[in-house]
């Protein structure tokens, strides 16, 4: 569908024509040259909307899009890549009704929209900040999101919602590669001279299971899985990534200790360990004034309760809170289906979060 035809939707089209360029502009977080030029675009996009475009910072060779104020009170935090390959979300743009599906429209480059458009007409120490790289992990940025965040009064993180609420906690995560060396031989000739990488990995995994607390919601997941040379080889290599989630501190440093404590089944075959904790928990503690306060702006402005909850999924709004910042998560668009096929959004509340979202900030600013 094209911008001519947003014209139903009234004064919604100009954040709808921004949208569109920005989620057709395909950013996937390997893809350096892409992010490059999404960053470029969102520049763009500022200078038309706000009247001045933004600056472009390299932050470990990624680009960071920065508008506002070089320290600001109020960071209104997002981030510009997603996790779609380039060519994988087809089609890129598809309009049905007041529903709007393309990669990473709903996480997050709704919620960037938003907070792009919340800021006309605003004065004041307040910054919109987005990388590039939040989708792997944060590490170029962890730094700067960090600093930024423990000089600022409040942190807006402009992720998506979770069914129209705020997110008010986040399990922090952890990382893993296993790494198993064994020693290769004939599968058919000599098996029992060699040393089976992908068995070893397999008695890992069942190891894995034992590790999880349902009671505490502390889940420890294999996920990708590589292994062996040839269907003829006992193989010498094999390696496994694990994602290890849960709201508990303590819960984390468990598992992190159990996965360190690992020991292969053969006395010949080795084990090397690869990463640990990538972002703490996003607690209550960090959360609740703004979410407090949040709820007295919207009821000020009409707008029904935003409510809260807690999410398994991690963001940056994890290492605001970790530096000391106010943060409230989850400000962004009213849709579904992050990282899936169904991934979407609620055209007809952009424009009541965006109004949301100005009308805190000049709270915010008040003080």
């Amino acid at each position: 569908m094209t911008s001519e035809k947003h014209s139903e939707y009234g004064r919604l089209n100009p954040m709808l024509a921004a949208l569109e360029a920005l989620v057709k502009c395909e950013s996937p977080s390997e893809d350096l040259d892409a992010c490059n030029d999404v960053v470029r675009l969102a520049s763009d996009i500022a200078t038309r909307v706000l009247g001045t475009p933004a600056e472009i910072r390299q932050i470990e060779g990624r680009p960071v899009f920065w508008w506002g104020a070089a320290q600001p009170d109020v960071v209104l935090l997002a981030h510009l890549d997603t996790v779609w390959p380039i060519g994988s979300f087809i089609p890129l743009w598809h309009i049905e009704g007041d529903v709007l599906r393309g990669p990473g429209v709903f996480d997050m480059k709704a919620g960037f929209v938003q907070a792009l458009f919340a800021l006309k007409g605003i004065s004041g120490s307040v910054a919109l900040v987005a990388t590039t790289d939040e989708e792997t992990g944060s590490h170029a940025s962890r730094k700067l999101i960090e600093d930024l965040s423990s000089k600022a009064k409040a942190v807006l993180v402009l992720e998506a919602s979770i069914d129209g609420k705020v997110k008010t906690g986040r399990k922090g995560t952890s990382m893993y590669q296993v790494h198993v060396h064994g020693r290769a031989a004939h599968a058919g000739l000599e098996p029992e001279k060699g040393i089976n990488a992908t068995v070893e990995i397999a008695h890992i995994i069942t190891a894995l299971a034992s590790l999880e607390n349902k009671e505490k919601q502390t889940t420890v997941v294999p996920t990708l899985l590589k292994g062996g040379n040839s269907s003829n080889t006992v193989p010498d290599y094999a390696v496994l990534d694990i994602d290890a989630r849960s709201f508990s501190n303590d819960e984390l440093n468990r598992v992190d200790a159990a996965i360190r404590a690992l020991v292969p089944t053969h006395p010949q075959a080795r084990i090397e360990i690869v990463g640990g904790l990538n972002r703490p928990p996003l607690e209550i503690t960090s959360t609740l004034e703004l979410y407090e306060r949040a709820e007295k702006v919207a009821a000020r402005i009409g707008m029904p309760p935003l409510g809260h909850a807690s999410v398994g999924g991690a963001s940056d709004g994890n290492l605001a809170a970790a530096a000391g910042a106010k943060v409230l998560d989850g400000l962004g668009a009213v849709g579904s289906g992050a990282h899936a096929a169904n991934e979407c959004i609620s055209i007809k509340t952009l424009e009541e979060r965006s109004a949301f979202l100005h009308e805190f900030i000049k709270d915010l600013l008040n003080d």
